[in-house]
């Protein structure tokens, strides 16, 4: 736990477009200077009220675990995706599938674990199904990102069990700005992957005060090529164990990479003086290329008599993801014993085309509903407090050579409440949610005894607690017990699934797992130094996991199916502990400017706890008939793709209308690995940041900015990437461009 918050045409059409955009408010006479958020400072950013809580405390007032990207920091952390966004946060990795897809891991736990929501209601993307498939939201359009550490299932529901992303974009707007009309913009460009980005934010209002309607839109292209790497794509660990020597020609260049993406939304709010009510408009399109993942012909003999074409000469895999999204936000304040009636609502259309070469193959659909209500009550016995509902019906399906998870529909509602109380110096909160949730599949005649329904009841429970013991020291202490009901894809998945390169079998007898967590942190604050630790261990009872089961006709060995590793959805007892520690040092604040260092270490580990093996049965579904093995499934050994412990520093100058940074963040060798995983070299990233600020005789402002990413060049492989031994992290790049505030 941190206590610390941080804050498809053509390149040249892009630049175009967007600078005649911005032309009008730049070079508009006079208008008063708004207050910009993005001149925020580190310790200002601690006052910033975090939504994900129905209370809207600050930062600074949570007793639970969370980070706040926003303002100058968001700005120099913003990458392509959201992982990456946030990945130099203590406790925060990214699952890195290429330039194009990054999804947020949190403590070593990611996928269907962490809950990535957009204005606190869900993403209605399928990021957590597969790797391979990208987040929905683009990190360039926030205007601040919350991490919740931990669970947040009271919030969430089941699929927050390992925590949360809220990104905050105000497409609704719940408040009547200090502006009538206000915005950003940014053009940008990048060396490594030849990266050309444009976005712009208008917010407009018919009144500052009382009462009036509230507008907002916004935009973003995004085009690059493939990336520049350090060396060759494939590691010579891989090239090594397939008896490979290195191609000269194809090094230095990450094959199929590239990313374009387009996005926009339009928003509009009546605001009132106890009420406000918004809808708005979402549009999200990416196309980006799978490294790794090209398509050569491999006739697998299956030794019954039949021969499945698991992999065919089609070319590069490349994904096309579109999204529809329509929002509905309002509120009520002063009703009766409740101080806020908070409703939302979303409806969300995704689809999801991967393509071989020109060839569809498989085509994702999943439309959502997600409904919200937060009443805020007054206090109660000194309590202050939340009840809320929350619902969502889902529909899936998959339709293709390689779609390996069978259509499926969910539907699921919980109730919860948290509240808090202060007694003295001690801050007590307290919380509890009942979920209930139901998933139907396609009943198969291959597999008679497929439970095709299953139902679910989940509880989460919470306490939490912040000890002042003066104004310059605190002490915290959570205890969770949490719940997950498994998912479809843990439940009916039944194929080849191409992006982790095995074939993927689901369990359709999983149980809940079930998490019992406990927090210790402590933060120390002085005037020219701040300090925060913690340390955290989660027992988990039935942990659902992918394993790869070893074969009982081939001992020694992990279970085929035609030269395919199998990986089998299952369940055994787990723990996961870790620390992170974070410190800031004023080094020096004077007539040159101030002078801050600092330093973040942080380290988790999952892993089984051990217990009796299992013979099971394994049947694959090859069309209309199945194949049958037998297999031992292992109860023990470290968990996949569990992130090694990393140290880091930066040092960082502002004077006036300037502000550098140089860090440095250090990788350390994972070799506590997984049945089937191999060990991973430890890295260093170098990075730096220098930006100007300046503001126009009409009281509007303007920023260039330079980049230096990966500044030694080194080859990164993160233990956390499926690809990680096909697709290292981009070289050595610049990236510069101007931001335009007013």
């Amino acid at each position: 736990m941190s206590p610390f918050v941080h804050n498809h045409p053509r390149p040249r059409r892009l630049a175009q477009a967007l600078l005649l955009a911005l032309s009008a408010p730049v070079l508009a006479t006079a208008q008063e200077a708004p207050s910009d958020p993005h001149r925020q400072s580190t310790r200002e950013l601690d006052r910033v009220v975090v939504t994900a809580s129905p209370l809207h405390q600050t930062a600074a007032e949570l007793s639970r675990p969370v980070e706040v990207l926003a303002g100058e920091r968001l700005d120099e952390a913003k990458s392509t995706t959201l992982g990456h966004t946030l990945e130099r946060l203590p406790g925060i990795q990214s699952t890195s599938f290429g330039p194009g897809v990054g999804r947020p891991i949190i403590r070593g736990l990611d996928g269907a674990r962490v809950q990535v929501v957009s204005d606190g209601m869900g993403s209605g993307d399928v990021s957590a199904l597969s790797a391979d498939h990208a987040v929905s939201i683009d990190p360039f359009l926030a205007n601040r990102i919350e991490v919740l550490k931990g669970p947040a299932t009271l919030l969430y529901g089941s699929g927050a069990i390992g925590g949360a992303v809220n990104v905050i974009d105000g497409r609704t707007p719940d408040a009547l700005p200090a502006s009538p009309l206000s915005g950003r913009a940014e053009l940008r460009a990048g060396s490594v992957d030849h990266e050309r980005t444009g976005m712009f934010r208008l917010d407009g209002a018919t009144a500052t005060e009382g009462s009036g309607w509230v507008f907002h839109a916004d935009g973003l292209l995004r085009e690059t090529r493939d990336s520049k790497i350090p060396g060759h794509a494939e590691s010579a660990t891989r090239m090594a164990a397939e008896g490979q020597q290195p191609d000269p020609a194809k090094r230095g260049v990450l094959p199929n990479s590239a990313v374009r993406t387009a996005s926009g939304s339009l928003g509009a709010s009546w605001v009132g003086e106890r009420a406000h009510f918004g809808i708005a408009t979402h549009l999200f399109n990416t196309r980006y290329g799978v490294p790794g993942h090209e398509h050569a012909a491999h006739d697998h003999g299956h030794g019954h008599g039949h021969a499945h074409d698991h992999e065919d000469a089609h070319g590069d895999v490349r994904i096309g993801l579109d999204q529809r999204r329509h929002e509905v936000h309002g509120g009520l304040n002063d009703l009766g014993i409740f101080k806020t009636v908070r409703f939302k609502y979303a409806r969300t259309h995704y689809t999801h085309t991967e393509y071989e070469g020109a060839r569809v193959g498989t085509v994702f659909n999943n439309k959502t509903d997600e409904g919200r209500i937060e009443l805020v009550h007054r206090d109660i016995a000194g309590w202050q407090g939340a009840f809320g509902l929350q619902g969502g019906h889902r529909d899936f399906d998959a339709t293709g050579d390689e779609a390996f998870v069978a259509p499926t529909n969910g539907r699921d509602i919980g109730v919860f409440w948290l509240g808090q109380r202060a007694f003295g110096p001690v801050r007590l909160e307290l919380g509890a949610r009942h979920d209930r949730g139901r998933i139907e599949s396609t009943p198969l005649a291959l597999l008679p005894e497929r439970q095709a329904r299953r139902d679910f009841h989940t509880n989460a429970f919470s306490a939490a607690l912040r000890w002042d013991f003066n104004d310059a020291l605190n002490f915290k202490l959570g205890l969770d017990r949490a719940q997950r009901a498994p998912t479809a894809e843990e439940l009916y998945s039944n194929g080849h699934h191409v992006a982790i390169g095995a074939i993927e079998i689901g369990n359709d007898k999983l149980k809940p797992e079930t998490a019992h967590r406990l927090e210790l942190g402590a933060e120390w604050k002085h005037e020219h130094v701040r300090l925060g630790v913690s340390a955290f261990v989660a027992e988990y009872r039935d942990y659902i996991h992918a394993t790869a089961p070893m074969s009982v006709r081939r001992p020694g060995q992990t279970l085929t199916d035609g030269g395919v590793p199998v990986r089998l959805w299952t369940q055994h007892d787990a723990r996961f502990s870790g620390f992170e520690i974070e410190s800031v040092f004023t080094l020096f604040d004077g007539a040159p400017g101030r002078f801050d260092l600092r330093l973040f270490g942080d380290s988790v580990r999952g892993r089984l706890k051990g217990g009796a093996d299992e013979e099971v049965r394994v049947r694959v579904l090859h069309g209309d008939h199945t194949h049958n093995h037998r297999a031992i499934v292992l109860a023990g050994g470290d968990l996949p793709r569990i992130a090694p412990a990393r140290v880091g520093g930066e040092l960082r100058w502002e004077a006036a209308a300037w502000r550098a940074s140089l860090g440095a963040i250090r990788s350390l060798r994972q070799d506590r690995v997984a049945a089937g995983e191999t060990t991973t070299p430890g890295y260093t990233l170098v990075n730096a940041h220098l930006a100007w600020h300046g503001d126009t005789a009409s009281g509007n402002g303007w920023e260039l900015f330079l980049d230096g990413r990966n500044l030694l060049n080194e080859e990164a492989r993160p233990h956390t990437s499926f690809l990680k031994d096909l697709a290292p992290l981009p070289g050595r790049g610049v990236v510069a461009g101007v931001r335009f505030y007013f």
